[in-house]
């Protein structure tokens, strides 16, 4: 972690115990960012919170750190071994796998089992896994609820909650569901309970003090929406000439690791396509990517075996991956705050990046509505002849083959089979990008 992004407040000074503090030590963890400083010291004592910052600054650590601590802190005598002492909900698999995979390496020495659960793969092996114990339970809403209504866990000895990108979960409309399973909790105040999200809205303030007990509203640099070391700009291409543009701007840039963001699949096929005629090797990362696909290609992306992604909003949240140095707009997404995310997978922990859009005739209404949010212009950049490159062909590939019959996940559908419930496919059903 960047000493740019961290304050004088050491994990030692805090109330944690040896075996946590163990992991932390060998992460090479010794002091907190802004949020865990201000979070933790509340959230050890027992106090409810509800956290914004900016993306990349250390959530997830604050609230497993704070759990963890908590269930260390407060043993409880028979208990079922499917009997969860702490559930994390998280609305994207993708992040979901991250914050097991953080709370694996925090927890390394402390004793209690973390079990990652989501749609799309690994259903019964999922399954069991819950069915053999677990303490720390974290996923994805729609797959909590398809083992929750099968009994494979129960929550009623759980001690403490946690609702992560809380602000995604109304995006995807996972809201119902969250609160299905808050009703299946012990009293809110028998239990610890962090809500963590990018903003606090009206409607996640909302659904925090309903829940919570008297939580407190912790807010990080909330006056700058946007990290402060990403390099923004905005250039105006015609439609015909956002593909020139893109391979005009790789080439003089010559980025290290980019992600390209487009607001839909079919677009984010052509601009692969082209960027794979052109010499530049990249992966799609979009909504029916399956899951096992997604986590290889996200893994050779974080390796430097591919330094382009192509990516739908999907990936806009929850990814934590390193030395992101530019990202791509290649269309301007039609939701402010989807802005905010997809230009914060750069610069994070301190580092630097460029955010580069396109505002072309069809996506160019958005960039209003995105300034407004971001309380500041967008530094214009002009277009010449130098920066439209001539593009070859794109690669020919063949159509891809979609699965015929039964669905990826639970043998014959369900709930289980997808990310979350039917409502976030109908949410998607439009001009959004599928996530």
């Amino acid at each position: 972690m960047s000493d740019a992004l961290t304050t004088d407040t050491s994990f030692q000074s805090l109330d944690l115990p040896a075996p946590l503090l163990q992991g932390l030590n060998e992460m090479g963890l010794t002091h907190c960012t802004p949020i865990q400083a201000q979070t933790l010291p509340l959230s050890l004592a027992g106090t409810d919170i509800a956290g914004q910052a900016q993306t990349g600054t250390g959530k997830t650590a604050a609230f497993l750190i704070a759990v963890m601590s908590h269930l260390l802190k407060n043993p409880v005598t028979e208990r079922r071994p499917n009997q969860a002492r702490a559930l994390i909900v998280a609305p994207t698999r993708e992040l979901a796998i991250q914050i097991h995979k953080d709370a694996i390496a925090i927890g390394a020495h402390i004793g209690l089992k973390s079990v990652v659960v989501y749609g799309g793969s690994g259903y019964e092996q999922q399954r069991q896994e819950v069915s053999e114990g677990v303490d720390i339970l974290i996923g994805t809403p729609g797959r909590l609820i398809d083992y929750f209504k099968q009994h494979v866990f129960d929550l009623r000895k759980c001690q403490a909650l946690v609702l992560d990108e809380a602000d995604r979960m109304f995006d995807l409309g996972f809201i119902k569901d969250i609160r299905y399973l808050m009703r299946r909790l012990p009293p809110r105040e028998q239990r610890l309970n962090l809500l963590f999200s990018a903003t606090l809205s009206y409607r996640v303030t909302e659904l925090a003090y309903e829940h919570m007990d008297n939580p407190e509203i912790i807010r990080v640099e909330s006056e700058q929406v946007t990290a402060d070391k990403v390099v923004e700009e905005v250039y105006y291409p015609a439609s015909e000439e956002k593909i020139p543009l893109l391979l005009g701007l790789l080439k003089k840039l010559q980025p290290p690791r980019s992600i390209v963001f487009i607001n839909t699949k079919h677009v984010a096929e052509k601009v692969s396509a082209y960027l794979e005629g052109n010499g530049y090797p990249n992966a799609i990362l979009s909504g029916d990517v399956p899951q096992n696909k997604r986590i290889s290609l996200l893994k050779r992306f974080q390796e430097g075996e591919l330094n382009i992604l192509v990516a739908t909003d999907v990936a806009s949240r929850g990814l934590h991956i390193d030395a992101v140095t530019h990202v791509f707009n290649y269309d301007l997404p039609q939701d402010a705050e989807d802005y905010v995310h997809r230009i914060g997978r750069t610069a994070r922990a301190g580092a630097s990046g460029e955010a580069i859009s396109f505002a072309c005739e069809d996506y160019a209404m958005s960039l209003m509505d995105i300034e407004e949010y971001i309380q500041h212009k967008i530094p214009r950049a002009d277009i010449n002849d130098d920066l439209l490159a001539t593009s070859l062909p794109p690669a020919k590939r063949e159509p891809r083959k979609r699965p015929q019959g039964k669905r990826q996940g639970r043998p014959g559908g369900g709930r289980g089979g997808g990310e979350g419930s039917h409502r976030h496919r109908r949410h998607h059903s439009g001009n959004k990008s599928e996530a």
